[in-house]
């Protein structure tokens, strides 16, 4: 990627300068009002920043969202589990936005960060130990199959850790186990949103993340095998077309 230019450090110095006193305070309120609440009226209360986040960043760097395939996301409120690719920060935002409510799969330490891990918590995430390999997938299995029984989609990212722009990593195989064993349909869906926001990164680029939502994987009668086939190769193959 060419080196980031003094302009692109202004905006994100803005960006940052705007999200973190809005993320404290907004924290503060869901953390006060969220043990009272039920879960789904919490999510809507706690995700609505996203929005803010998504306007601001726009405003401020110049990153806009192009979505494909909406109507392939299940709106009858019925239970799937939706896999897409693992870039950036990006997405922990975004998402929130586009499957509501629901249950991400994330790694336990997210959870430790002041306000906004705080908050995340309450949101009652699967919250996995990848130091215990098998210990993870059990949570992943009996957790996920509770959270799809309280017709709650579930969000996994199965290359586990997110993975630099046009490099496709590894797809594990947690995704299609819950979703065969449940018999939901899994959803997947790619993005591009490292070109524009980079792991870790501070600046973040101007243009248009593409966002693609795939028809749903039925999974009813089918091997773990046949659905993660299907569904990694629709994955890689719309990651390739959008230079993901």
């Amino acid at each position: 990627m060419p080196q980031a230019t003094p302009m692109q450090y202004l905006r994100a110095t803005l960006y940052y300068a705007g999200f973190y006193p809005v993320t404290i305070l907004y924290s503060l309120i869901c953390l006060l009002l969220g043990p009272v609440l039920p879960f789904r009226a919490r999510f809507t209360l706690f995700t609505g920043i996203n929005y803010f986040y998504m306007l601001w960043l726009r405003i401020c760097c110049g990153v806009r969202v192009r979505v494909e395939g909406r109507e392939n996301l299940p709106n009858d409120g019925s239970a799937f589990v939706a896999v897409a690719n693992h870039q950036s920060e990006w997405e922990t935002l975004y998402f929130q936005t586009l499957i509501r409510p629901q249950a991400v799969v994330l790694k336990r330490e997210l959870l430790k960060i002041p306000f906004f891990g705080w908050a995340l918590g309450m949101l009652k995430p699967i919250a996995l130990d990848r130091s215990q390999r098998r210990g993870a997938l059990r949570q992943l299995m009996a957790q996920g199959r509770e959270k799809l029984e309280q017709r709650i989609p579930v969000l996994i990212f199965p290359q586990g850790t997110r993975v630099k722009v046009g490099e496709m990593g590894r797809f594990n195989k947690g995704a299609a186990m819950l979703a065969v064993d449940s018999e939901v349909p899994v959803v997947p869906i790619v993005h591009n949103a490292g070109r524009y926001w980079p792991g870790k990164s501070f600046v973040k680029r101007p243009g248009t993340v593409e966002l693609r939502i795939g028809a749903p994987v039925e999974t009813r009668g089918r091997s773990v095998e046949e659905v993660h086939a299907e569904v990694v190769g629709w994955l890689e193959r719309e990651m390739r077309a959008i230079g993901a």
